[in-house]
């Protein structure tokens, strides 16, 4: 039985070889690519480069430049407003909306396509949409005002306090469809007879999806949430098509610091620190939560 076992082990390693060589571009193309790119921009981070990479190492003062900047102060303080509030609302609102389509709904698949629509723009013809909407002089508020509300105010864009706030809508606007049809899909998989046993031992529709439908979705939830959370990670085209950062430097964000410090301004090692302290950030979110889905669970088992 033992030499069996031996026999067996070499050959687990020729199953599937086909899709295992068709694999390995991909994976080259990782390492190479993602982690080789990485340590290249951690590298170079503690360098002065300026408009073309050079190893002159100078210790932490990219870093220490970089976090006495207002410029990078208020990216970050406005990536963690328009982050906190993406992820709330878009869960929220695309649950919402997607329990009201699983109610089986007369034109569901018109209702569907015209909320999935926004997602299928880019994100620069949305930013300049939503420019157009909010714009005061011929936008919401001029139309309100028309209407006799004369002192009526909404010009979120050109307000330094709220600016990210309407680049948080052009975003939602956007995004919640794809939300939607995520959450949609879970709860299309929920078996229809826990519906029928709630229904029987009268239990509210609240209740049945607070303490069994969403819970059972917990795989549809981590998806969509990584799906978000990606997108406010590198949230750019918004920002430069609807305020280009202005009022002022009232609605930066770190894709943008690190976009104008590499290509506009010319300091390559600005921009790597900032690109790194980025990475960072990701990676203390995601590491905890891989460990914990992935390593946790096996342990579990």
């Amino acid at each position: 039985m033992a030499g069996h076992a031996k026999t067996d082990r070499p050959n687990q390693l020729f199953r599937n070889l086909n899709s295992k060589i068709a694999s390995i571009p991909m994976i080259l193309t990782a390492v190479v690519i993602f982690l080789g790119g990485t340590l290249w921009t951690v590298v170079y981070s503690f360098t002065n480069s300026k408009l073309l990479p050079r190893l002159n190492f100078v210790g932490l003062d990219q870093y220490e430049r970089l976090w006495a900047a207002p410029r990078w102060i208020v990216s970050i303080e406005n990536l963690a407003i328009y982050g906190f509030f993406s992820l709330i609302f878009s869960l929220v609102i695309g649950f919402l909306l997607a329990a009201l389509m699983d109610q089986k709904i007369r034109f569901e698949n018109t209702f569907r396509t015209i909320f999935l629509y926004p997602f299928a723009l880019s994100f620069i013809v949305t930013g300049l949409v939503w420019q157009w909407i909010l714009n005061p002089e011929f936008g919401v508020q001029s139309v309100v005002r028309s209407l006799g509300w004369t002192s009526f105010t909404f010009d979120p864009l050109y307000t330094p306090s709220i600016v990210i706030y309407g680049i948080l809508i052009a975003a939602l606007w956007q995004g919640t469809g794809l939300v939607m049809c995520l959450m949609l899909a879970g709860l299309r998989g929920i078996d229809e007879d826990i519906w029928k046993a709630s229904r029987v031992d009268g239990i509210p529709a609240w209740r049945t999806y607070g303490q069994i439908i969403i819970p059972m979705m917990r795989p549809v939830f981590i998806t969509t949430l990584v799906i978000i959370a990606s997108g406010i990670v590198k949230v750019y085209d918004l920002v430069v098509a609807q305020t280009s950062g202005g009022p002022g430097i009232a609605s930066e964000v770190p894709a943008k610091y690190v976009y104008d410090y590499m290509f506009q301004a010319q300091n390559l090692g600005q921009g790597f620190a900032a690109s790194t302290m980025m990475l960072i950030t990701v990676a203390i979110i995601i590491v905890p939560w891989a460990y914990l889905e992935f390593g946790g669970g096996r342990k579990r088992v």
